[in-house]
């Protein structure tokens, strides 16, 4: 399993603003951002216990956690995405879905999922048997990715971070959401083995370090 660095970084408006146009001196927009940006609607796992945000508050170096996703409002391509966390470095597999299967997921209707041939819809499979992982909460987002082929550099700009509630409807691309409290913006800085100068030199903000931030996590504190 490839794991990459990565680094976190909670911005205000001014913040947004500057690396905004670092960003773009020295970076490529992603070629998958129409006009340098998408939305991005997830619906994450946890069990009744809530391991998956308790690790992530208590700071434990090993965990992971399930999301579907899809973007820009259009739910025909569906990806289950598995995140891994080990000592800060991180790690994603993906598959992708079909709405009928993601429905079904949502629904609780896997029985199908066993015998998929995709080990990643097994095992989550296994852990809704074994765990009892169940969605618990919509996370909507507007991203700015930038891209930077040495080192294999990604640097995404997040904010309007909303979140679902309750509401389980995460293949309605009308389905209400609210914003998190505090408008929080973030930065999050992903590469391989190395990160070249010329982005180190762009990310860097006075008085800014990286820190922990989860946007499952702030979008939790309704329930």
């Amino acid at each position: 399993m490839d794991y990459r660095h990565e680094w976190k970084y909670q911005l205000n408006a001014a913040d947004l603003l500057v690396l905004r146009q670092r960003l773009r001196a020295v970076m490529r927009p992603d070629p998958h951002a129409a006009d340098g940006r998408y939305t991005v609607r997830s619906l994450y796992f946890d069990d009744p216990s809530d391991r998956a945000l308790r690790d992530k508050l208590d700071g434990v170096s090993r965990r992971e956690k399930f999301r579907l996703r899809y973007y820009n409002g259009d739910p025909s391509v569906i990806r289950l995405e598995k995140k891994s966390k080990l000592a800060g470095l991180g790690n994603k597999q993906t598959v992708i879905l079909t709405a009928a299967e993601a429905q079904a997921i949502v629904d609780g209707d896997t029985g199908w999922m066993l015998s998929h041939p995709h080990p990643l819809i097994r095992e989550l499979y296994a852990k809704m048997g074994a765990r009892l992982l169940r969605p618990r909460t919509i996370v909507d987002y507007t991203r700015e990715p930038f891209v930077y082929a040495p080192g294999n550099v990604r640097v995404t700009l997040d904010y309007d971070i909303r979140t679902g509630l309750g509401s389980m409807d995460f293949l309605d691309p009308g389905c209400v959401t609210v914003p998190v409290p505090g408008a929080p913006i973030l930065m999050e800085v992903k590469w391989d083995s190395f990160l070249p100068d010329a982005v180190r030199d762009a990310v860097r903000l006075p008085g800014r370090r990286a820190a922990a931030f989860s946007k499952y996590a702030q979008c939790r504190i309704y329930g």
